[in-house]
């Protein structure tokens, strides 16, 4: 790496500045988006990237960086739309999306010590909220994030939030920081932990089609944290990643002992060619509520015969890529169809009739099931 050059002038005389406050001009009808080509629009870049005289870095006021804010949120092309945002930091819900922030010092942030979870709005109600909220309560203990409220204010924070947005069909996504404080390791130097919940209505029209897997390159987590829902996803998104380069929909991790794990935010299951309903422990990855629910369903169908009974082990590759099914399954991808892992095709395929009537079954109950998996938000 090349050195840093050695000043041969007083700094006032060199040709690197940064212009003065005074020539800044702060008026609102002057702001303008923060681009590359205005921030460096009097700049000069030699061969080795060193840049010229007239570097433009304006100092902003509080009320033009949410105007900036603002402004550049209107140029994104995203299918989720941001309804609503409780923050214990500022302790209220905003609907501004350009207020939807957190401090640069929460060590969620800059030291991934945080955890999350999510629960579905289906036609007005949360969907396994307590189960989500019971599962985030203890990746907080197990993360050793000290909660700062009881489980029912919680609760009622995250049922509120959901009110205020008026959204009916979306998701509520929620996190518990160690909260902000410093730029430490130790989270000893934070005021307090923090709780943030957004409501999020994906645009996204609903795809039921049969999807292709690949076998994941990407280490799995040890098993104490892949048990805990944190905010460490970098594993994850390089492993959907390496999918979507891949053309496929998933990449799925197997474990320590190569048996079939899940996928990058999903759990996986298997229909055997003797109608046995077939899913990996839960003792080394994540327990998702969704498919633990989805275990629940699928004894309707050992009731009308379309399957021989449920088994919760440890699956084999080999066994897993010769089932008649194979499908996803999580509270964002519900019951999805696997076509094909890797070169081998999964059954005839195409998409189970078991993975169908599953699905059919988690629909039903996200609209009308019990009181137990359905919270109502009063609007």
């Amino acid at each position: 790496m090349a050195s840093l050059p050695t000043l041969t002038k007083p700094i006032s005389e060199t040709s690197f500045f940064l212009p003065k406050l005074s020539n800044l001009e702060f008026s609102r009808s002057k702001i303008r988006p923060l681009t590359r080509s205005n921030v460096f629009k009097n700049s000069t870049f030699s061969s080795d990237g060193q840049y010229g005289p007239t570097f433009d870095v304006p100092l902003l006021s509080c009320s033009e960086v949410i105007e900036r804010m603002r402004t550049s949120r209107e140029g994104h092309n995203t299918k989720q739309l941001y309804l609503a945002m409780y923050s214990s930091v500022f302790g209220g819900i905003t609907t501004d999306t350009a207020a939807m922030v957190i401090p640069m010092d929460d060590h969620m942030v800059h030291r991934g010590h945080g955890i999350f979870d999510t629960a579905a709005i289906m036609d007005g109600y949360l969907y396994e909220l307590d189960q989500h909220l019971d599962r985030f309560l203890g990746s907080a203990t197990m993360a050793k994030i000290q909660i700062p409220f009881d489980r029912e204010s919680i609760r009622r924070i995250l049922i509120h939030t959901v009110s205020v947005s008026k959204c009916r069909e979306g998701s509520l996504r929620y996190w518990l920081s160690a909260g902000p404080g410093d730029f430490q390791l130790s989270s000893s130097g934070c005021h307090q932990a923090t709780l943030y919940a957004i409501v999020i209505k994906d645009q996204s029209p609903p795809d039921h089609r049969g999807i292709r897997v690949v076998t994941s390159s990407i280490p799995i987590k040890p098993p104490q944290f892949a048990v805990m829902k944190s905010v460490n996803y970098l594993p994850n998104a390089l492993s959907k990643m390496e999918a979507e380069e891949n053309d496929a929909y998933a990449a799925i991790w197997l474990d320590g002992d190569g048996f079939v794990a899940e996928g990058p935010n999903m759990n996986v299951a298997f229909v055997t060619k003797e109608k046995d309903f077939l899913m990996p422990c839960f003792d080394k990855i994540l327990s998702g509520c969704t498919a633990k629910r989805v275990v629940v369903l699928a004894e309707n169908l050992v009731k009308e015969g379309k399957l021989r009974g449920i088994r919760v082990e440890n699956v084999s590759v080999e066994d897993a890529k010769r089932a008649d099914e194979m499908m996803l399954i999580g509270s964002g991808v519900l019951v999805r169809s696997v076509v094909q892992w890797d070169e081998e095709v999964i059954g005839n395929g195409r998409e189970g009739p078991v993975t169908q009537a599953l699905l059919n079954l988690l629909l039903e109950d996200m609209k009308s099931g019990p009181p137990t998996v359905r919270v109502p938000v009063p609007y």
